[in-house]
Order: C-alpha cells, then structure tokens, then sequence
C-alpha cells in the first residue's frame, strides 16, 4: 500500500521555530521535534538553532549515531519541496486549423507543394515514348 507524504515548503517549516512548536529540516524530510526538545543530548537550543533553514549540514557534521537516525523517524512529518529557476517551461499547444478550409483548397495547396513528382513522371513517359516511336520507325 503506498505511503502518503505531506509536502512542505521551506517557508512552512521555518514557521514552526518556537519550544512548543518546532520542526527540523534534514535531507529534504520535515520532522516535528517539538515533543523531543527536552530529551535531546545536545540540548533543545541545538534544535532550535537548526529551523528556518536545511540542518542537514549540522545534523552530519554533529556525527549522530544509526539509533539517532532510527529515532527520528519517529517524528518524520513529510518532506520539503524546494521550487528551482530550472523547472521545465509550461508546454504550450498551438492549434493551426485554419478555418472554413475546404478538401479542395488541401488539395489544391498539397498539389502546389508537391509538383515536382507530377512533373517528372510526365516527362519521362514522353521521353520513353518518344524513345520507343524514334526506334518503331528506324525498324520499319
């Protein structure tokens, strides 16, 4: 069954920056440690320190334990999207029906575009058969 993650934006997070109510950011992942404040080993102002902004910086360099990693999973809330100038541009559709075309004027424009096939088939036929006369009469 799959897992439903809320996202957050860097700014909903950086709100949550009070004892009562605080988040951390670490690897794009929100975690609600308001209730952890008062067990954490470094202190609650470690954690206090690290809102507003991605700790994962200070939470690496701090060099926590697989347990530590493990435990805060406990307080994972959901993730953080961070908008980019690189998004891909919105793809916008063009429609070049013209209006009020007919099938004789298509075929009319396709003939125009493409009379060079016409042409050539034409010629080579009066070449062969003029070929062919040309040989007829030289036989005979």
């Amino acid at each position: 069954m799959p897992i439903v993650t809320r996202i957050y934006t860097v700014e909903e997070a950086a709100q949550h920056n009070t004892p009562d109510d605080c988040w951390v950011v670490v690897d794009g992942k929100v975690y609600d440690v308001s209730s952890y404040l008062d067990e954490h080993p470094g202190g609650d102002d470690v954690l206090l320190r690290a809102t507003g902004k991605d700790a994962t910086e200070e939470f690496e360099d701090a060099g926590h334990s697989r347990s530590a990693r493990e435990l805060m999973e406990k307080f994972f809330i959901g993730e953080v999207y961070e908008e980019t100038s690189t998004l891909i541009p919105e793809l916008t559709i063009t429609h070049k029906k013209h209006e009020g075309e007919d099938i004789s004027s298509k075929i009319l424009n396709l003939s125009k575009q493409y009379w060079v096939l016409p042409v050539a088939a034409v010629s080579l036929s009066m070449v062969v058969v003029g070929y062919l006369k040309l040989r007829s009469s030289r036989n005979s």
